[in-house]
């Protein structure tokens, strides 16, 4: 399944997208199969793979491309409802349209969980309406499986000890959540402590003192009143005037150690 550009909705900062369609078309008939294709084509975001004539070759087809909608010839049906899926992984399985010449067959169709049954001759309204349909339970798929990773992340999160847990910063309208590691060091500013990591730099309405509680004092080392530094970036250490240090972290960035908190610095230089 593919997603085209963001469409903006009227919340700020609230986004969604809209999910593009992958297609099998599985029919008995040449004419019905062309007819069926064009109509499908001519709906936005819609891509047809592979035009199928047996239940062999639906198989096939499934299994190889792994469509997001397979739109069946009904009478491929048989009296163990739908073969041409059971080969593949429920997790696997595409949504089904099924088509037919009467709805004698729309009973059936639905027995074996079909989304809709098109009724022969195709009329374009009618696919139109299957498709969006199709996007729509695309999109609660979509939301299900993001809603289960945001629940097993928290899961995780709670797990983890308070020592190792990442911090959540909200940076222009998003909400990161900022792993311990890939932080350098730590800066107050004003009523804020500023965290650079890497090129990227944020700020956290957050006092330094509260902050330093959270952080693992064996990777995080508190080197001046308002500085806090992860010892892994620290390369260089250059002794100043009255026992101070410049410290140099690993991307040229120097920062001072001032007199009050020398101690744990040399401390992990004698443990070094």
């Amino acid at each position: 399944m593919g997603w085209s550009s963001q469409v903006t909705l009227g919340l700020p900062e609230t986004r969604s997208v809209i999910p593009d369609i992958r297609v099998i078309t599985a029919d008995i008939e040449p004419s019905a199969r062309g007819r069926l294709r064009m109509m499908l084509q001519s709906e936005a975001g819609v891509q047809v793979l592979a035009e199928c004539t047996s239940a062999n070759e639906t198989v096939d087809a499934v299994q190889f491309h792994k469509p997001d909608l397979l739109v069946l010839d009904a009478r491929l049906l048989d009296a163990n409802g739908l073969p041409v899926l059971s080969p593949a992984p429920p997790a696997e399985r595409p949504l089904v349209i099924f088509t037919g010449t009467h709805d004698g067959y729309a009973a059936r169709a639905f027995e074996a969980h079909a989304l809709d049954y098109l009724l022969k001759p195709l009329d374009q309204k009618r696919v139109h309406a299957a498709i969006e349909r199709t996007r729509t339970e695309i999109l609660k798929t979509h939301d299900r499986n993001l809603t289960r990773k945001l629940l097993d992340f928290l899961a995780e999160a709670r797990s983890e000890s308070p020592m190792e847990r990442r911090l959540v910063v909200k940076s222009e309208g998003r909400v990161l959540f900022l792993k311990m590691y890939e932080i350098d060091w730590i800066e107050a500013a004003a009523n804020y402590v500023r965290l650079q990591a890497g090129s990227h730099s944020y700020l956290l309405r957050e006092g330094i003192s509260h902050i330093a509680a959270r952080l693992d004092p064996n990777q995080f080392l508190r080197i001046h009143r308002s500085i806090i530094v992860n010892v892994h970036r620290i390369k260089e250490l250059q002794p100043c005037n009255r026992g101070e240090y410049m410290v140099i972290l690993t991307n040229g960035k120097e920062l001072s150690c001032s007199r009050g908190y020398r101690t744990r610095l040399r401390q992990l230089i004698a443990g070094a």
